[in-house]
């Protein structure tokens, strides 16, 4: 609102200042009362603007003021200031900052100048790098972050933080929570992820596309994005026709009795095992598809039957999981399809062969978007699909969350969507976010023993038997009560699975190993849960209330003046600029790598520094170090945060 009166005021201004010199310029020299008038207006109208400007800037600066400050960006807008200012004869000068890998080179490393140094030797001009670094340095506005710099090396410029910089951040961080940055735009996200088959359950494949798309979800939610999470299953296609056949013939009353379809995996196999056996009742399937295909009232009934024995099904695994999806599978496409057939036909796209192809340029194969047989295919379900989500849900980013092998069917179909003019890969980011397979411990793909694909069920429930197992050789079930036990076990359990798939690179296979997972040693979730449990546990040891923390945080300077508070100080504020790399890449590991190094800088700054100090002989509390007991409120704060994002569910006793 602020902004549009701020435009109608300066158009206003823009108008009586015209007329006010219209009537400067008349040659009538006598005063004019309108004139007198229109600049006593005027002069009010700036005023008024100014205070509105300062409004604004105001409101822009507390919002910001609340949000977790990127040190990383704001260090970057303080150098990329300073390098344009030394060599303005270079277009797009390199801006390369990161945090320092040990304490006697800085904070942070700026390492421009020796990439800067090569572009003005292509021009003709030397300058060695040490000279250029130096320049930087001397261009540095004045700035609320930087306590000193230094020249390294060949041209490396080592940056010192500002320790009571760092510490007030740390305090707002504690008075106003987690707060991420602004966003200059509302933007929209769409997220297809999980996607399993009807009729078919969800296996060990399904779980990574699960737990990988919810988590990124979970990001871009944090962030303040509008998300769609949209699960595209597979429940349409000749299957359907022998999945019905079948129902028919085993449960003839189906339209009027509720079929007890107990094991859907079981029915799939019978009906599939008279398809491939039966050629009459093969003829039926297909008859079936048709009248599927028709839309014939007792046919969506019997698909709908199908389909909800299913939703029932993958239900069971998403509340295990604690995962929220809407469902929009292909059958929702199926009118759309005809769309877009026409339009890449009317653009002369699409090549008749017999069957309906679109070949887009410097791809290796083409899409298929009819079959020889006038069906619609997977390619042109996918390209309904981007095509719906870019102009009826305007969707500002689309990812695809599926295996790897499916990379080269996307990269064909955006290809086709930008040949069409859907969209602009410089407006609207579209990706494929692809992941490696599960593996067995015996480094093959993950199956059971008599080798079939491992029940995704069956995998949740083992887990959660081995982490009562856990639970128990620690002996807490002598501490904890039975509700308390249940809630560490489904927390253990379920946040060791997402955690152990989230901590590898996601473009890699990986090993899955309950063992692994459940060991509370190295960088599982099972350490840092019983971490996270034990930091909350240090202000209730010490008996400080949480108004106490408040007050104490509003009141008492954050002091960094031990190495291992510095570190840990330093560590925390990295929040916001692992997040921005994350949403730059999609790659989720690097904010399990960040928690467990906070969980480690932590465990180093406890060892290191007394919180509580207690009396040797009673073990009473005869100090609290206030400002260490805040320090480890900021680091839980910011651990529950990536187990948000993460999707693990921290227990306050385990």
């Amino acid at each position: 609102i602020i902004h549009t009166v701020i435009i109608c005021s300066e158009q206003e201004i823009q108008r009586l200042s015209a007329e006010i010199k219209n009537l400067e310029n008349s040659q009538n020299l006598s005063p004019s009362p309108r004139l007198e008038e229109l600049q006593e207006e005027n002069a009010r109208l700036k005023y008024r603007l100014n205070i509105l400007k300062k409004s604004l800037q105001e409101d822009s600066l507390s919002q910001r003021g609340k949000a977790m400050l990127n040190i990383n960006q704001r260090l970057q807008e303080v150098f990329g200031e300073a390098i344009q200012a030394s060599c303005p004869e270079l277009d797009n000068p390199p801006l390369s900052i990161a945090p320092s890998q040990q304490a006697k080179f800085g904070d942070y490393q700026c390492n421009s100048a020796m990439s800067m140094s090569q572009m003005l030797k292509a021009k003709g001009i030397k300058m060695n790098p040490r000279e250029i670094a130096e320049k930087i340095i001397k261009n540095l506005p004045d700035n609320e972050l930087v306590q000193k710099t230094e020249v390294a090396g060949p041209g490396f410029i080592n940056i010192y933080l500002q320790k009571t910089f760092v510490s007030k951040q740390l305090s707002n961080l504690l008075i106003n929570g987690v707060q991420p940055p602004p966003l200059p735009s509302k933007k929209k996200v769409v997220v297809d992820f999980s996607s399993p088959n009807i009729a078919k359950e969800m296996h060990v494949g399904h779980l990574r596309s699960t737990i990988i798309g919810d988590s990124m979800c979970r990001l871009f939610e944090f962030l303040g994005y509008e998300v769609l999470r949209l699960n595209h299953v597979g429940d349409w296609g000749t299957q359907f026709g022998m999945l019905i056949a079948h129902l028919q013939d085993m449960f003839p009353d189906y339209l009027t009795v509720s079929p007890p379809i107990g094991d859907l995996q079981a029915f799939y196999k019978e009906s599939k095992k008279r398809f491939d056996t039966d050629e009459e009742f093969k003829k039926r399937a297909y008859q079936c598809v048709v009248k599927l295909q028709s839309k014939e009232p007792e046919f969506i009934k019997a698909w709908n039957l199908i389909c909800d024995v299913s939703r029932t099904e993958f239900q069971k695994i998403y509340d295990c999981l604690d995962i929220e999806l809407i469902e929009r599978g292909e059958s929702y496409y199926q009118d759309l399809m005809v769309e877009v057939v026409k339009e890449f036909e009317k653009k002369g796209q699409c090549l008749d062969e017999g069957r309906k192809v679109v070949f887009p340029p410097g791809q290796p194969i083409p899409l298929t978007v009819v079959k020889s047989d006038g069906g619609y295919t997977y390619d042109t379900s996918d390209l309904a699909a981007i095509r719906q989500r870019i102009f009826e849900e305007k969707a500002d980013i689309i990812i695809y969350v599926t295996d790897s092998g499916q990379s080269t069917h996307f990269q064909v179909v955006f290809a086709a969507a930008q040949l069409i003019g859907w969209y602009d890969p410089k407006v609207t980011r579209v990706e494929h976010a692809g992941f490696g397979v599960v593996l067995g411990e015996d480094k093959k793909k993950f199956k059971t023993r008599s080798g079939d694909t491992v029940r995704l069920m069956d995998l949740l429930d083992e887990g959660l038997k081995r982490s009562m197992d856990k639970l128990k050789e620690k002996e807490r079930d002598k501490v904890l009560t039975p509700e308390e036990l249940t809630k560490a076990q489904r927390a253990v359990a379920f946040g060791c699975i997402k955690y152990a798939d989230l901590s590898h690179n996601r473009n890699n296979d990986y090993v899955f190993s309950f063992d692994k997972m459940l060991d509370d040693r190295g960088n599982t979730a099972a350490y840092l849960l019983y971490a996270f449990t034990r930091i909350r546990s240090i202000t209730r040891l010490a008996k400080i209330d949480e108004a106490t923390l408040k007050k104490a945080a509003e009141t008492t300077e954050i002091l960094l003046d031990h190495d291992k508070e510095w570190k840990l100080g330093k560590c925390i504020q990295r929040f916001p600029e692992i997040l921005q790399k994350i949403l730059d890449d999609l790659l989720l590991h690097t904010l399990c790598d960040y928690v467990y190094e906070l969980a480690t800088t932590f465990t180093e700054f406890y060892d290191s520094c007394y919180c509580v100090e207690k009396d040797r002989q009673t073990g009473e509390v005869i100090k609290i170090n206030m400002w260490r007991m805040l320090l480890c409120e900021a680091t839980a704060a910011i651990m529950a945060k990536s187990f948000d994002i993460l999707g693990l569910t921290p227990v306050e006793r385990m």
